[in-house]
């Protein structure tokens, strides 16, 4: 084994399931796809080196796929012992290779995700810097939006409620849930919200791929009257060419981008000039190493960019991003978590933590349903 300044020396892997307090539902829960959200299966990755370094990241799956995610992990984690914890990208192939029989997506790349995750963290913290600093920021802090506080199982009452606290809370933009049967409940609760927080407050909607490509033209052109700062994935997320076509028709800029679990289908979107702004989600397409790929590609075309979720981890990396960009509030993590993001003035800060700057609390310790350390045998150490 070449000797290294460094070694990693073990990975600790856990799934953990983190209950949510109220069931949720979108518009996949009634067009009868899907059935309400209870909880959030996260996999987190714990990684120490020979010199005590340390980092911690995750990577989720809502409603499916947490314990595959976790089983993959533990199937291949073994061979980044004895690594480099600095080659982060050769770390990251090599786990992907472990791996390759299952494909270069999905499951197979959002289990890495956590422990790519961990490796940027883990330098970040040795340099002493945030990993928005570390990776070269272009802010010290990004335009924010809340999305939990708008889902279609809550009234329209509670919906304006929350907008409220929200905007009470620093946070800047309000996206609420359509693609409801009812095309024109969804227009009822729109204008309201609209009404309610005013013109100068930026306002979002998201289909969650609810809506064909005729309903979402239709429905697009009644929306223009809004002043929305984005429709979000009004079609299937994989079709390119009918997000190209609705991004053309309409003035509403067009986001999308989440549901893709690769750099290889983010691609075929940048290609077909499918979105105005791409909404890529770093645990589901691989981790950080992925992400930073996509974003030199969405930068190259000009794209604009709003992760999706996990907000712990995307303030860093929207806050690297060339252009203005915008992160996704969520409060649902917030228990899992020592620490808080703050927001102030319609944007979420840079924390001045090092790495990350995210510390799992003990409640997050005890959601756990499994766990395994993995660590170098004393005879293979470099």
């Amino acid at each position: 084994m070449t000797r290294t300044a460094d070694a990693i020396r073990q990975i600790h892997l856990s799934s953990i399931t983190l209950p949510l307090p109220t069931a949720i539902s979108d518009a996949k829960v009634f067009t009868g796809r899907q059935r309400p959200m209870t909880e959030v299966a996260m996999l987190f990755a714990e990684i120490t080196t020979e010199q005590g370094h340390e980092g911690v990241g995750f990577s989720y799956s809502k409603r499916a796929g947490g314990p595959a995610q976790y089983a993959h992990a533990k199937e291949v984690a073994e061979v980044a012992l004895g690594m480099d914890p600095n080659d982060i990208g050769k770390i990251w192939t090599t786990l992907q290779w472990a791996g390759a029989s299952v494909g270069r997506s999905g499951v197979a790349t959002q289990a890495l995700a956590a422990i790519d995750v961990a490796l940027h963290d883990l330098k970040a913290r040795r340099a002493g810097l945030p990993l928005a600093k570390l990776l070269g920021a272009h802010r010290d802090a990004v335009r924010t939006y809340d999305t939990s506080g708008g889902f279609l199982h809550a009234d329209l009452e509670e919906i304006l409620e929350r907008a409220d606290r929200t905007l009470a809370a620093g946070i800047g933009g309000i996206k609420i849930k359509v693609g409801l049967p009812d095309t024109t409940e969804d227009l009822r609760r729109v204008a309201a919200v609209r009404e309610h927080i005013g013109a100068g407050v930026p306002l979002m909607v998201d289909a969650n791929q609810q809506w064909d490509r005729a309903t979402a033209r239709r429905i697009g052109r009644e929306l223009e009257q809004f002043s929305l700062t984005w429709i979000e994935e009004p079609l299937d997320a994989e079709d390119a060419e009918g997000h190209a076509a609705l991004t053309a028709a309409l003035g509403t800029p067009i986001a999308t981008g989440e549901m893709l679990a690769s750099v290889a289908e983010h691609e075929r979107l940048i290609a077909a000039r499918a979105c105005d702004i791409l909404q890529p989600d770093a645990p589901r397409i691989g981790g950080i190493t992925q992400f930073q790929r996509l974003a030199v590609l969405a930068d190259r075309a000009g794209l604009d960019l709003a992760p999706h979720f996990a907000m712990e981890i995307h303030l860093h990396l929207a806050a690297a991003y060339p252009r203005e960009t915008w992160v996704e509030h969520f409060d649902w993590l917030d228990p899992l978590f020592e620490e808080s993001l703050e927001t102030r003035d319609g944007r979420m800060l840079i924390p001045d933590r090092p790495g990350l700057g995210i510390t799992l609390t003990e409640q997050a310790r005890a959601w756990t349903t499994d766990s395994i350390t993995l660590t170098l045998p004393a005879g293979s150490r470099p």
